[in-house]
């Protein structure tokens, strides 16, 4: 049997919120300030941490108010997000804008949130960029904007070298083709820079949109420069970022990821990424824990020689019989 470690679990405070989609624009629920959406966090027994996003919940005129609510609170700052993604002046490209001025002013901004996360006592930058991509053929040089990009990050990278940038990857969404697709493209563009504080954000159900095994997956990162920084928790469909209660679509690639990415020796926090339009979101951020734990149980119980007997053999039915002995040995 595997070591059992205990995880840590935190959460983006707006999936304790209310949102929007394009139907639904006044919201399916009540909003809440963000000293609320704090509180609510802390009313989760078994969250730890949260994450904020910029513009959202922080900027630098608020950053004294908000850090005295995290304070009160007892949890752990774990992550900001700059916000490059529902300003209108990064519609059409921050980092990687044809603009130089809108450029400067995501690097700028960028900044911003790295000294507030030390300010704080965090460590990461998680850097998300949804309007860095393309809608259509022949709009885009491809190679002279991953260039801006490149050129940003490193900008970034070297103001604050205590502070961590990672690169949160996703297929698409807002536009309907990112730069930092996947995790192998993502670690070309990471090794390409060359910066030690650049990294990963592993957000599961990206990983599952965009076609990946989000173990191997993490495997990847491991391999080519070990720059796992931070996991996202949520799970979808497979064709969309429905940021679902984790675990209930895909609970075999759950717990094959949960159990990598402890093979792997992460020991950061999960962070739970779940946007539950119609559900009450502090309601779906219990109910994700205890999916995640239980899964987790189910990783941490897996005998490690009987799975590296399976991955030498390729056997399907015996991982098959493993995972089925496991997960519902109670029923027999």
């Amino acid at each position: 049997m595997g070591t059992p470690i205990k995880r840590k679990h935190s959460v983006e405070i707006s999936a304790l919120g209310q949102f929007t989609n394009r139907y639904m624009g006044c919201g399916y629920n009540d909003d809440y300030t963000v000293k609320e959406l704090i509180q609510r966090a802390k009313s989760v027994k078994k969250i730890s941490g949260i994450e904020l996003c910029g513009t959202w919940h922080i900027t630098e005129k608020t950053a004294a108010e908000v850090k005295g609510y995290i304070d009160d609170s007892g949890l752990e700052f774990v992550s900001v997000l700059p916000d490059y993604f529902a300003q209108r002046k990064y519609g059409h490209g921050a980092l990687s804008s044809s603009d130089p001025q809108i450029r400067a002013d995501a690097v700028r901004d960028t900044k911003i949130m790295m000294d507030i996360c030390a300010e704080f006592g965090g460590k990461i930058v998680t850097v998300w960029n949804g309007q860095d991509g393309y809608d259509y053929p022949f709009t885009t040089d491809y190679i002279q904007r991953r260039t801006w990009i490149e050129e940003c990050l490193k900008e970034c990278a070297n103001y604050r070298k205590d502070i961590n940038l990672s690169i949160e990857y996703k297929p698409r969404e807002p536009k309907m083709r990112s730069f930092m697709t996947d995790a192998s493209t993502t670690m070309l563009m990471i090794n390409h820079i060359g910066c030690d504080n650049i990294g990963v954000t592993l957000d599961f159900g990206h990983s599952l949109m965009g076609i990946e095994n989000p173990a191997e997956a993490a495997a990847i990162i491991k391999m080519y420069g070990d720059r796992l920084m931070h996991c996202h928790i949520n799970d979808n469909l497979g064709y969309w970022d429905d940021d679902c209660l984790t675990g209930v679509f895909h609970p075999i690639e759950t717990i094959e990821y949960l159990y990598w990415v402890k093979r792997l020796g992460y020991n950061g926090y999960f962070s739970y990424d779940q946007y539950l339009y119609r559900e009450d979101g502090r309601d779906g951020l219990e109910e994700g824990i205890e999916w995640m734990e239980t899964l987790a149980g189910i990783a941490d119980a897996l005998d490690d020689a009987e799975v590296d007997k399976i991955m030498q053999s390729g056997d399907g039915i015996a991982f098959a019989k493993m995972i089925r002995e496991k997960m519902f040995k109670t029923y027999k």
